[in-house]
């Protein structure tokens, strides 16, 4: 962790975040950096909405990147959170944003197998053929994780099978 206000972010104490906000410390800066890379991830990963609100409002930058997870959509979508992830698309989340250890937003709702949330993530514009990650795109991702309607609905979209992937090694 980049510092203790992520730690505290990851303990969901949104009373003391409130604080601090309250007292002039900006909301961009409050965790950024190290494994999590904003207060907004720690959030997302903490499936904290209440928290994710909170930043949102302090105007955290919903599409900032960094740490493990690349950004915000993709850390509420490695836990198939579609409240989260509903919230942060309507706050302007870039649904196709690069980076992080799944690539993607897609291929980490893929992960998580949350059919409801990867037809979400195509239907606002998903790009099924996006490549990175740690399983190189959506297809490989759903299919490694043994999600069969999730490879399903992706084939569906138009995922090719033929696709070399192009996985990045962590």
């Amino acid at each position: 962790m980049a510092n203790a206000l992520q730690a505290t972010f990851g303990e969901g104490h949104n009373e003391l975040v409130q604080l601090l906000m309250d007292i002039g410390v900006d909301s961009k800066v409050l965790a950024q950096g190290g494994e999590y890379g904003t207060a907004l991830q720690v959030a997302c990963l903490s499936e904290n909405k209440e928290l994710a609100e909170m930043l949102l409002e302090r105007d955290a930058d919903v599409n900032a990147r960094g740490g493990q997870y690349g950004n915000a959509l993709q850390a509420a979508s490695i836990w198939g959170n579609k409240e989260l992830v509903e919230l942060l698309l309507e706050r302007g989340a870039d649904v196709n944003a690069q980076g992080g250890y799944y690539g993607n937003a897609l291929q980490a709702a893929c992960v998580d197998g949350t059919w409801e949330l990867v037809e979400l993530l195509l239907e606002r514009g998903a790009d099924v053929h996006a490549q990175g990650g740690k399983y190189g795109n959506a297809l490989q991702a759903a299919k490694d994780c043994g999600h069969d309607k999730v490879v399903q609905l992706l084939l569906e979209r138009g995922a090719d099978t033929n696709t070399s992937t192009q996985t990045v090694q962590y």
